[in-house]
């Protein structure tokens, strides 16, 4: 059992302050790696999930990534740490949480290949990054738009 499961033992479903991962995963067309996730059910988003006790948020980001998509990644770079009301989250089992979502960008692929988990997707794909599905997570589509600006933003700058 994991540390937010043994929270809500304690604490059934008040709201709590969880931390959590996403990783843009960018492959080698420059293409973003998103996981049509089982819950909400059908709707797009990126790797990714909350922390366990004693991990890093990058050991979170590499653990969601390898559970629900099969690949080993290696180097990380920081994006973007999101927060506040904007946050919240009701789940279906009346669970209330506000989360902080710490955004990973990353193009090294180490080992594996895409395996559908069965339990939290549906089925992965990488994605043209100016042509994402409509049915998206809000925040990791707002996290991706991020990335293209900032990606934009440093090409201007040369």
């Amino acid at each position: 059992m994991g540390y937010v499961e043994d929270l809500r033992k304690l604490i059934g479903t008040r709201p709590v302050i969880l931390v959590g991962s996403v990783v843009i995963v960018i492959n080698e067309s420059n293409k973003v790696l998103l996981q049509q996730r089982s819950y909400p059910y059908g709707v797009w988003g990126l790797p990714g999930g909350l922390m366990e006790l004693t991990e890093s948020t990058e050991d979170c980001a590499r653990r969601e990534v390898f559970e629900e998509t099969g690949l080993v990644i290696g180097d990380l770079e920081l994006l973007s740490v999101s927060s506040g009301p904007q946050n919240f989250i009701k789940a279906q089992n009346g669970d209330e949480f506000y989360v902080v979502t710490i955004t990973y960008i990353t193009r090294e692929i180490l080992e594996g290949g895409l395996k559908v988990d069965g339990a939290e997707s549906l089925s992965l794909d990488y994605f043209d990054l100016n042509n994402l599905p409509e049915n998206m997570v809000g925040g990791h589509r707002k996290a991706i738009d991020k990335y293209v600006n900032t990606i934009s933003e440093n090409l201007d700058s040369r």
